[in-house]
């Protein structure tokens, strides 16, 4: 008999296909998030061995709890935050993640940063709302170079090196803070470690690439935005919640920053009547990231073949929780 497993959304079907090969697919096909009360009664129901799941699906505590058969819980995701891992963990529940995209996020912070730096995007709204009267004056739409410009990248991961080289062929000085510092990465990218604090004194451009977690939570606070520089621009491609979004919006309004390129909220999707979206200095995108047609494939061909994985008792492509394999070892694991 083979293994159940429950897919809480619409995925790439090349994901889907590597499942159905070897699993019971029982697929949810719509994009809108799960309610919990529909997650929780279906996981009941059908007992998967495995749930496959992206960021708008929360599982709790609930939810795995009700779930008596769960072997593995696969995000098509990098970040788990959706998912109550040490929870997971004490159960002896493998997770999964797909952190197979960093390029592209990178492509976006990088097209974050050029578009509120040079104000393109205030630019075009400029030409369709019949404004530019005067074909060119020396002061119209004045933005900031790139070139010998300090960025400061929080967490040097594998998306805060890709957007490390994307600047250094801008010729900017790069600048980093990472909880764990990376002396290799450091060579290899030409880049200096910092505290916290110094990156956010001395940076053009702040870029944010770190996990949220309870750590990072509100990370970038009144506080921090108030050390930064008056020309400074915040760029956020992680999570929303790393940033205060209130004080975030303050300092904007206020000047105590120039301007910011986000990517992500706190709270998705961003609401009609968010200051943000009457601020000039902001430009917003709708958690696009890593929305390619590769990187998209990607992440679900490697969430869907962790799940085949850990379920044949094999080492996954990316654990997320190896302190699982103390509670319950792959062969203890293993259904297929």
């Amino acid at each position: 008999m083979k293994p159940r497993v429950f897919v809480t959304n619409r995925m790439p079907e090349s994901g889907m296909e590597i499942l159905k090969k070897e699993c019971e697919v029982i697929y949810r096909e719509k994009d809108e998030p799960i309610p919990h009360e529909e997650f929780l009664k279906s996981v009941a129901e059908t007992k998967p061995h495995a749930i496959f799941c992206h960021l708008t699906a929360k599982v709790t505590k609930e939810i795995i709890d009700a779930s008596p058969e769960l072997r593995v819980i696969s995000t098509m995701t990098a970040g788990t935050d959706h998912i109550d891992v040490a929870y997971a963990t004490s159960k002896g529940i493998y997770v999964t993640n797909s952190p197979v995209a960093p390029e592209p996020v990178a492509d976006v912070a990088m097209g974050l940063l050029l578009a509120v730096a040079r104000r393109i995007v205030e630019g075009d709204k400029y030409i369709r709302e019949g404004k530019w009267k005067i074909a060119w004056t020396p002061f119209m739409m004045l933005g900031w170079e790139l070139k010998g410009k300090t960025l400061g990248i929080i967490g040097l991961g594998r998306i805060g090196g890709a957007m490390a080289k994307r600047a250094k062929a801008f010729d900017m000085n790069v600048i980093y803070y990472d909880i764990v510092r990376n002396q290799k990465l450091e060579q290899e990218l030409g880049v200096k470690f910092v505290s916290l604090e110094e990156l956010l004194r001395t940076s053009d451009f702040v870029s944010i690439h770190t996990f949220l977690s309870k750590d990072t939570y509100h990370m970038i606070n009144e506080e921090r935005l108030r050390m930064m520089k008056k020309n400074a621009i915040l760029i956020n491609t992680s999570r929303g919640p790393v940033v205060d979004e209130k004080a975030l919006i303050k300092a904007l309004k206020e000047g105590w920053i120039a301007g910011a390129g986000l990517d992500v909220f706190e709270v998705e999707p961003l609401p009609m009547d968010s200051p943000l979206l009457k601020l000039p200095n902001v430009v917003v995108t709708p958690h696009i990231g890593n929305a390619t047609y590769e990187a998209r494939y990607a992440m679900a061909e490697t969430g869907a073949l962790n799940i085949v994985k850990v379920l044949k008792g094999e080492q996954p492509i990316s654990l997320f929780n190896p302190d699982v394999m103390k509670v319950r070892p792959l062969d203890k694991v293993k259904v297929i």
